[in-house]
């Protein structure tokens, strides 16, 4: 595992450490699992905003269209 150094305000600094005195964790887990979660919501609106890209993009749009057209036409036979 790496060691990774950092400033932080301290009012941030003092917020971390009632907050992982509270819930009995080290600092360092706490800001692991936070850190974790925001990267994990950053790739959700990556990809959220790649499906609002390709929704106003005419050429997928037209092939996702096919592609429904024939998945229907699957299912109803």
């Amino acid at each position: 595992m790496a060691v990774f150094t950092s400033t932080l305000p301290d009012d941030l600094l003092d917020l971390l450490a009632e907050k992982a005195r509270k819930l009995s964790l080290p600092k360092n887990k706490l800001i692991e699992k936070a850190l974790r979660i925001y990267l994990d919501q950053l790739n959700k609106a990556e990809y959220i905003q790649s499906y609002k890209n390709a929704s106003s993009d005419e050429d997928t749009m037209s092939i996702a269209e096919e592609g429904m057209e024939d998945y229907l036409k699957q299912i109803g036979e």
